[in-house]
């Protein structure tokens, strides 16, 4: 099986419109906001008519965000029915690579604990993920320091890397491989040029993203464990909180952030069951029944959100819960940036030493 295949730039749109008879096709629109270098895009329904947009990084929104909504309900009282129906089909056009590395949390937390999610595993069997080479990045951008590319390797049905004509495609799955077979008018086989061009495309990014990072000084991603956990008792989390605001912003755009909680809501003369997403950062987020709070003050809630992402998840998944995005940096309105925490954390413990 040829995993390689070209597509012209005209040919693209037409192809997602034809998907769109049979999905929820959901594609990047650019919004930028006067005097900004760097455009902001979001996710909206495919559209007749519509100019396709390709994104050169990732969209504002979490991938996440299409599998577990901020708000949703499970189930429903008196008739101890579940509510679950089976979601739409859907394709998801110009993710990145850090979005795909990031929901590999996301699908360890819904679909590999003691149960399943089935509303989560039900959206994620109903998705096709059409996956984009980035070709350009923002100043928050830091997915090398987490050896991440920014171009997919792994995790996408489809991939598409922009040439200077149209676009390859790569098959990474076998749902990718049958969109390709349904819709085969539209592809030919690549040519070795054309996968050359692909490569020497995405050497130049990662070289400029390179050149970007080293000043920053950022710390690697085989010390961070060892750095936070070091970093325990350390006045960097009482430095930083001080401009927190407990918003919540950084774990709700997270793409690996997961926590919720289960919510009574009174709808006519029933209550429902409904999800929502909780945040570490929130007064009340580890708060029992009896009034205990163990996150009691908003510098053991800041640590707990760096525990879970570089302790934790190293520690059970071999991985950190941070894919290098830079949502959580943009969203913050206390300018609390992951980088410059981890830095001082690093810096302290070299003090120590």
């Amino acid at each position: 099986m040829n995993n390689n295949y070209y597509i012209d730039s005209k040919q693209l749109g037409i192809f997602l419109n034809r998907l769109n008879d049979n999905f929820r096709v959901f594609v990047p629109a650019v919004k930028e906001e006067e005097g900004s270098k760097e455009p902001d895009y979001f996710y909206k329904n495919l559209s007749d008519n519509q100019d396709l947009v390709f994104n050169p990084y990732r969209s504002v929104e979490p991938l996440k965000s299409f599998f577990t909504s901020p708000q949703e309900r499970i189930s429903t009282y008196f008739t101890a029915k579940s509510i679950i129906e089976t979601p739409a089909k859907t394709v998801i056009f110009g993710l990145k690579n850090c979005d795909l590395v990031g929901h590999k949390i996301q699908d360890f937390v819904f679909l590999e604990g003691v149960e399943k999610d089935t509303l989560y595993r039900l959206k994620r069997e109903n998705t096709i993920f059409i996956s984009g080479d980035c070709t350009d990045f923002k100043e928050v951008c830091h997915c090398l320091a987490w050896n991440i590319m920014p171009y997919p390797k792994e995790g996408f049905d489809i991939n598409i890397s922009p040439l200077n004509d149209g676009f390859l495609l790569e098959v990474g799955s076998e749902k990718g491989w049958q969109l390709i077979q349904q819709f085969k008018e539209y592809f030919i086989l690549a040519k070795e040029a054309q996968i050359a061009t692909r490569r020497l495309k995405r050497e130049s990014l990662v070289e400029r993203l390179k050149n970007h990072l080293d000043p920053q000084n950022l710390v690697p991603k085989d010390k961070v464990q060892e750095i936070v956990k070091s970093g325990y008792d350390a006045d960097t989390w009482q430095q930083f909180m001080l401009t927190c605001v407990e918003c919540g912003g950084c774990n709700l755009i997270c793409d690996t952030c997961h926590c919720f909680l289960i919510d009574d809501v009174k709808e006519k003369n029933q209550n429902a069951k409904v999800r929502v997403w909780d945040s570490c950062l929130y007064a009340n987020y580890a708060r029992v029944a009896g009034g205990a709070n163990p996150l009691k003050l908003r510098k053991q809630r800041l640590r707990n959100r760096f525990m879970k992402k570089f302790d934790f998840f190293v520690e059970n998944l071999g991985m950190p819960a941070c894919c290098g995005c830079g949502r959580c940096i943009e969203v913050c309105p206390g300018k609390i940036d992951i980088r410059e925490v981890l830095k001082d954390l690093a810096k302290k413990a070299g003090s120590k030493q």
